[in-house]
């Protein structure tokens, strides 16, 4: 809904910029990210910046370790404790041990790539013609990139929690007992949805890619666009509002990103109550 309500702004807006600015041009953010040497791109050297803040805060954190935390310290393990409380209500205590590593870092990598992409200079200090820094998220490849690592966890994960025939039967076999005709038809009927759920298995790399990408990169451009229909000097004030709104889509996106993929993992190792206890 927000991707939708950024997208009929940008549209609108667009043509007022593009007048607004007729002696420097339009400045809406490139689809692509751009070079800025080598094989390095302005949106990768983002990612890093944020991946440096995130050691950085560990190293901080964890420096001067005591049993009664304060400060920073108290700062990190409320975050972690909170993160891993919230995923163990959706993922259980068995396989939240298993996957809070990238669960939990994936959430705080997304969170500082999107944040540190609001701060002044990114996009306007250049390096040549492209902008030296260009938000992470904004970038097609980096989205891919996590949904496709996910991807491939969510099959390890699977196949070590259920085995090969557990998880086919996951997805092929009937759900409930049934006998007779009954039972025939249910094994057809669960195979064309099984058929149908290994479409929606593969899509989802596709569908995790566009969800993040869109709403960063449709926000960096109404910032842009915001910022383009006044003069230079003062061209804060009409953005000032959205850049409030992009800490908050920032964080809920990181927030959505985490949310589905456990979503996602929990459902193909969801074997009842009974299975948790013998775990």
């Amino acid at each position: 809904m927000r991707f939708i309500f950024s997208t009929i702004i940008f549209w609108i807006l667009t043509p007022l910029a593009a007048f607004a600015s007729e002696e420097g041009g339009s400045h809406a953010l490139p689809l692509n990210a751009e070079r800025v040497f080598g094989g390095v791109t302005n949106s990768m050297l983002m990612v890093w910046a944020a991946a440096l803040l995130v050691i950085l805060f560990a190293k901080v954190a964890t420096r001067q370790m005591s049993l009664i935390p304060a400060g920073i310290q108290n700062f990190a393990e409320w975050l972690v404790e909170s993160l891993y409380d919230f995923l163990e209500g959706i993922l259980g205590a068995h396989l939240v041990k298993r996957t809070f590593w990238f669960f939990g870092g994936v959430f705080i990598l997304i969170l500082f790539t999107n944040w540190i992409g609001l701060l002044p200079g990114v996009g306007t200090i250049k390096y040549g013609e492209a902008p030296v820094l260009r938000g992470g998220n904004a970038d097609l490849n980096m989205t891919a990139a996590l949904a496709l690592i996910f991807t491939g966890l969510w099959f390890y994960w699977a196949l070590s929690e259920n085995g090969l025939v557990g998880f086919l039967k996951h997805i092929f076999a009937p759900k409930g007992e049934f006998k007779g005709f009954m039972k025939v038809f249910m094994i057809v009927i669960f195979f064309i949805v099984g058929v149908i759920e290994v479409f929606s298995i593969l899509l989802r790399p596709v569908a995790l890619s566009f969800r993040l990408f869109g709403n960063i990169y449709a926000g960096e451009n109404m910032l842009e666009i915001m910022m383009n229909l006044v003069p230079k000097q003062i061209a804060f004030l009409p953005a000032l509002p959205f850049y409030f709104l992009e800490l908050l889509v920032g964080l809920i996106q990181a927030l959505v990103f985490m949310l589905l993929t456990s979503v996602f993992l929990k459902l193909i190792c969801d074997h009842g109550d009974h299975h948790e206890e013998a775990h």
